[in-house]
């Protein structure tokens, strides 16, 4: 069977990583049973019902980290594939991964400083809290509509910014070498970076969605209500703290994307879902909203304002790509580069210069000058060398000359059914204008993390989990394991683990006194 990777576009699978299970530290692995033994015992009566069902049907056990390899192969029996990436990818990379039935998981995991809450991605929260409900075949219809909506929202220049505060500051959170004065800085750029958002964008709305259904849904009836949403599903504090009285619920409504949410707390108020069929008449009316549906001047306007490389589906079928930089008396223009596709396939190399747009009726020579009367008294001449491009571009109306390049792709359309976030093409832009993948920072951390296990308590993690494989926890050697615990104060998980193979009904309690 072939990889998910080799499936993907270029683009796309530049930014899968292996998994290198062997890199997963003893402790690493003890972070995951503490979390899954609790987690599955809370949730059994708590969690939507395909949760449980789930775990199983996509190779997540309680005693082990899972194998993305064998992850991979349970879910592309039901339509789905999975692969391993490193930290935060950028939005457009996920959404696409998203719509296209892949999952992207984050290889690496949380440290036992951060068991019941981090909001860096890891691999607890991607495949126990996403994976499991794709088993319900409506509910994975919905999340993969969700990634069509947020690949083809419209970004603006602000939200980069704060993708990448969001993921230096869960870098930082799980970086053994970090301080409390990098934590501080790195929370304070995140907050200045979203105190930079002159306006809430298309993607910015669409991501709220997914964060009040994907990941912190609810669903059922508002006094007794089922847990769906990832963040909640992976989360020892959410889970517990999701259905107490102190979290305000609310009917889910369009209403949950005027709502922001912030990643570094639990979160005060969740929407409730009548069910999953309810979760798509939400969406039937965000999409109604984009500029993907509804194109003409609201899609103008939205790229306009957002700065970001968009493009443009006239109704000849070319698609424009490329920066909205100004609207003249009927005409648009866009900065380059510029990349013409059609049906999502470039037509040629990208043109560095830049683009007008006129819409009207007529048409343009394939060589040769021309002249055009457009809507409003506006007047267009030039000449066409060949192909796309014009040359000596004169614009005017009745008040006088109009200001556009002299030289530019022009093209003419009646009609703009649509303007969405992004290129047309991705592969072919990527090609051209891509960066290299993130993960190098997740990466280090990760290396830092796995330093600051002594060798002498990973040989003591590695016994008793060898204790736990085999069945057989003889208690004098125990005691003497806990004994020897008294050089590291400082490890509280490896204790507990000792005492819940001495007293096995301790595993049962989800809230620990000794967790941080």
């Amino acid at each position: 069977m072939a990889t998910p990777e080799t499936l993907l576009p270029p683009h796309l699978a530049r930014y899968v990583v292996p998994q290198d299970y062997g890199d997963y530290t003893p402790r690493d692995q003890a972070v995951w049973r503490h979390i899954l033994t609790r987690l599955t015992a809370h949730l059994k009566d708590r969690a939507h019902p395909s949760y449980l069902e789930g775990l199983a049907a996509a190779g997540i056990g309680v005693e082990s980290i899972p194998s993305l390899e064998e992850m991979d192969a349970r879910l592309s029996r039901i339509g789905w594939r999975a692969v391993g990436v490193r930290g935060f990818i950028p939005p457009a990379v996920f959404t696409e991964m998203q719509s296209l039935g892949v999952l992207a998981i984050a290889a690496d995991i949380r440290s036992a400083d951060h068991i019941a809450y981090t909001p860096a991605p890891d691999i607890v929260h991607e495949s126990a809290g996403h994976a499991p409900i794709l088993a319900d075949p409506h509910y994975a219809a919905y999340v993969k509509r969700c990634g069509v909506a947020g690949f083809k929202a419209i970004a603006s220049r602000e939200d980069q910014a704060v993708y990448e505060a969001v993921r230096h500051l869960s870098v930082v959170k799980e970086d053994p070498a970090s301080t409390p004065g990098d934590e501080a800085l790195a929370q304070a750029r995140l907050e200045a970076a979203q105190a930079s958002r002159t306006y809430v964008s298309e993607s910015a709305r669409a991501s709220r969605l997914y964060w009040w259904t994907a990941e912190y849904g609810l669903v059922g009836s508002l006094e007794d209500p089922r847990i769906y949403g990832a963040g909640l599903l992976s989360s020892l504090g959410e889970a517990a703290h999701c259905l107490t009285p102190e979290v305000e619920k609310v009917p889910l409504s369009l209403d949950c994307v005027d709502r922001d949410f912030d990643i570094t707390s639990m979160q005060p108020r969740l929407y409730v879902a009548r069910d999953f069929g309810h979760l798509f008449e939400v969406l039937d009316a965000f999409e109604a909203t984009l500029s993907w549906k509804r194109g003409g001047l609201h899609g103008l306007r939205e790229a306009l304002r957002s700065g970001t490389v968009n493009h443009l589906v006239l109704d000849t079928g070319l698609e424009i790509t490329g920066r909205v930089a100004r609207r003249v008396a009927g005409i648009v223009g866009l900065d380059g580069p510029v990349l013409v596709s059609r049906g999502g396939q470039a037509l040629g190399p990208p043109w560095l210069g830049q683009a007008l747009v006129a819409f009207g009726a007529g048409a343009l020579p394939g060589s040769g000058p021309f002249a055009l009367d457009l809507p409003g008294g506006v007047r267009l001449t030039g000449f066409r060398p060949g192909g796309d491009e014009a040359i000596d571009l004169k614009g005017s109306t009745a008040a006088g000359p109009l200001d556009l390049p002299t030289r530019a792709l022009l093209f003419l359309a009646g009609k703009l059914p649509s303007v969405a976030g992004g290129p047309a093409d991705p592969e072919a832009w990527d090609r051209h204008f891509g960066d290299g993948p993130p993960g190098e920072a997740e990466r280090l951390a990760r290396q830092r993390k796995a330093g600051s296990l002594a060798p002498e308590l990973a040989a003591l993690y590695e016994e008793v989990r060898d204790m736990r494989a085999r069945g057989e926890a003889p208690p004098a050697r125990l005691r003497e394991i806990r004994a020897a615990l008294a050089a590291f104060p400082g490890d509280w998980l490896l204790a507990q683990d000792v005492e819940e193979l001495l007293t096995p009904a301790a595993s049962q309690e989800l809230d620990d006194p000794e967790d941080p």
